[in-house]
């Protein structure tokens, strides 16, 4: 019984941090789409420095999610935005910075 109730306690904490690395992932990409509609060079550094903020956050919680797991429930976790879509956004924006200079 006891274990019934870590378990279940443990499973409340894995949800939090879901949370939280799902509402990280929308900040940065926040941050990154407003870094790319603005001119102002300074504004978008800052920008930057927080989407690579809420992108640290996100792999360190991820991290904490993945070592909770139960060796048996090793599937990949879902991702939100498939890895495509990171590499084009990532690839895609400093073609971007060069093409307003």
């Amino acid at each position: 019984m006891k274990k019934d109730m870590q378990n279940k306690k443990n499973q409340m904490s894995v949800g939090l941090m879901i949370q939280r690395c799902h509402k990280w992932r929308q900040k940065r990409k926040q941050y990154m789409d407003q870094a790319r509609q603005t001119a102002d060079e300074v504004e978008r550094e800052r920008l930057l420095q927080m989407a690579e903020h809420y992108g640290r956050n996100v792999s360190g919680e991820q991290g904490k999610i993945d070592s909770s797991r139960d060796p048996k429930e090793k599937a990949p976790a879902p991702e939100e935005e498939t890895s495509d879509n990171n590499e084009e956004d990532e690839n895609s924006f400093p073609d971007f910075i060069s093409n307003l200079k």
